[in-house]
């Protein structure tokens, strides 16, 4: 799969078929993309995650022990399916908390009945996966039911507990306190993500109202201190009603400081579609914005594709600069 099919369909970020095709069906709790049946489909090591819609202008259907997707009469990709393991292939990502007190305006978890889940239950769920001898990471994530100080409480007595059994690389991703960088690499994490969801200042106060995001900023060149280089990265959410200068501005910041951005496709989500307008990027967009980031990465001596942890390796929702593109 070339890098411009994998951004045509991330432009799209679905397909039209039956759901008893997939192995196990899987509902992201955490992130825009949240509520939604969604699969991993890997051509020729190549790997996208769409959601099943009906009303999807691609179709997928088996042929030859393969999933093959058409727009139309046209083959776009054919591939197969990929068993997940817990949110992803290859790695136990957990989501401790599927409920959030920020009330980010492009994210539906704040409008879900989403569960907390305790600490036997999360424990319990890495021992299965790991079981399976297929899990080569464990990544961990959460949004906020009470305080952001009280989730990197349970994130770092989670990764505490998961280190006195498990060797492979553990990475999180919570919101930032004053100590919770420290903390988090003390108990024994191996990579950060603190997302800045847009580097856009004026969309991010809009958008964004309960968080702070020269605060965020801050933590993350902290990241870059404790944690070190190519351990630290950032979602950064395009399609929120940024220019593209805009993007290319807070991608170089970003990197600036060390930090390895994720180019997330934004989605519109039903719950939310009074309150923001998501212009879903093009594929010619997502592939120009992305090359611009692989020449700022090896620019500053960044590697997108050394991370061991959350979604760097993975790749299903966002084209990797470094192991995508030729």
């Amino acid at each position: 799969m070339k890098a411009e099919t994998k951004a045509q369909l991330i432009s799209i970020g679905s397909v039209n078929m039956d759901p008893s095709l997939i192995h196990r069906l899987t509902i992201p709790t955490a992130g825009p993309g949240a509520g939604n049946v969604a699969f991993f489909f890997n051509s020729e090591g190549h790997r996208v995650r769409l959601a099943v819609r009906e009303k999807s202008p691609l179709k997928a259907e088996m042929e030859d022990g393969e999933l093959v997707i058409r727009k139309g009469d046209v083959e776009i990709a054919r591939g197969n399916i990929e068993e997940e393991l817990i949110h992803c292939p290859e790695q136990a990502f957990i989501t401790m908390c599927e409920k959030c007190v920020f009330d980010c305006k492009f994210c539906p978890v704040p409008k879900l009945e989403g569960k907390v889940k305790s600490m036997d239950e999360m424990l319990e769920m890495i021992g299965d996966v790991s079981r399976t001898g297929k899990m080569h990471a464990i990544s961990i994530t959460s949004g906020v039911e009470i305080s952001a100080e009280k989730e990197v409480d349970r994130a770092v007595e989670l990764i505490r507990k998961l280190r006195k059994t498990y060797s492979v690389p553990i990475g999180v991703s919570v919101y930032p306190t004053e100590d919770s960088t420290r903390r988090l690499k003390d108990a024994g994490a191996d990579e950060l993500k603190y997302n800045v969801e847009t580097m856009d200042r004026p969309l991010h106060e809009k958008l964004c109202p309960d968080q702070d995001l020269e605060s965020l900023l801050d933590s993350l060149r902290q990241g870059v201190e404790i944690f070190g280089k190519n351990k630290v990265c950032s979602n950064f959410i395009i399609g929120l009603g940024e220019s593209d200068e805009s993007a290319k501005k807070g991608i170089e910041e970003l990197v600036s400081i060390g930090v390895v951005p994720i180019l997330r496709a934004a989605a519109q989500h039903p719950l939310r579609k009074e309150e923001v307008t998501v212009e879903r990027p093009s594929a010619e967009r997502l592939l120009m914005l992305n090359h611009f980031l692989r020449e700022k990465l090896d620019e500053y001596g960044l590697r997108a594709d050394s991370f061991k942890t959350m979604c760097l390796p993975c790749t299903g929702c966002d084209i990797n600069p470094h192991s995508d593109l030729e």
